[in-house]
């Protein structure tokens, strides 16, 4: 793999041992599971395509489809540090023919997209932005976390205009804002047809959701099986490992 520059309070990690490498910084982002689950449970056409990334962050999700589709991936990210990350990343995995990532406002693309993409996927901000008060005290990790930029309503709007008719559209969640979710993705025609619930431990409760919807699809809402993400010796399950290509 080639060489780039790593600044100050950076670090380079691997997100598949041994095959991929992305740049991050605890100060600033880092990737999280829900990225890795997000990128192992969305379709995608292996051979051909154009696949969008909204809220990219790093970039560890078009990083991670990259090993799935030979279709073209771009990542769109607000925050200027985290753009320059995840390009020096997908440079780092020699992707650039492959991966593009543009310091984008989502907003901004509602008037430049139109039906052009086969899949989008996002990791949205969680949290509705109503008392700034609640917001993390690090800016990068509030902007992330909280609907400061772009509401869930923006994000299911634009990935509906985003994709061509029959496109996939996938994002990952959490449960309390599920039924947001899905009434959102019926009101801009995605139908959803996929749904997956995550559980820390066998026994407690979900604590992230996966969603997936075909543009203009007819209804046939599939419950998958759960995903439960540790076992009873704490360590990650056979399902968790295979998302990660271990």
């Amino acid at each position: 793999m080639m060489s780039v520059e790593i600044f100050e309070g950076e670090r380079v990690d691997y997100i598949i041992p041994d095959q991929l490498k992305i740049i991050q910084s605890p100060s600033v982002f880092t990737f999280s599971l829900d990225a890795v689950l997000l990128a192992d449970f969305v379709y995608v056409p292996i051979q051909k395509g154009k696949l969008l990334d909204m809220c990219t962050g790093t970039g560890a999700i078009p990083l991670l489809l990259s090993r799935r589709t030979k279709g073209t991936i771009t990542g769109i990210e607000i925050q200027n540090k985290l753009v320059s990350m995840a390009e020096r990343s997908v440079a780092l995995n020699e992707l650039k023919d492959q991966i593009s990532i543009q310091h984008k406002d989502i907003l901004e693309l509602e008037d430049e997209l139109n039906e052009e993409y086969d899949v989008v996927t996002c990791n949205p901000p969680y949290f509705e932005s109503k008392n700034p008060k609640d917001h993390h005290h690090n800016e990068h990790y509030a902007i992330a976390r909280h609907e400061i930029y772009c509401s869930l309503d923006d994000v299911v709007r634009i990935a509906a205009k985003s994709l061509r008719n029959g496109g996939k559209a996938a994002f990952v969640h959490r449960p309390e804002r599920l039924m947001d979710l899905l009434s959102l993705m019926r009101m801009y025609h995605l139908e959803p047809k996929r749904l997956q619930f995550v559980y820390p431990k066998q026994g407690k409760e979900a604590n992230m959701i996966l969603v997936e919807g075909s543009k203009g699809g007819k209804p046939d809402l599939k419950l998958l099986p759960p995903i439960i993400v540790y076992n009873e010796s704490n360590e990650y399950t056979e399902e968790v490992l295979r998302a990660y290509g271990r």
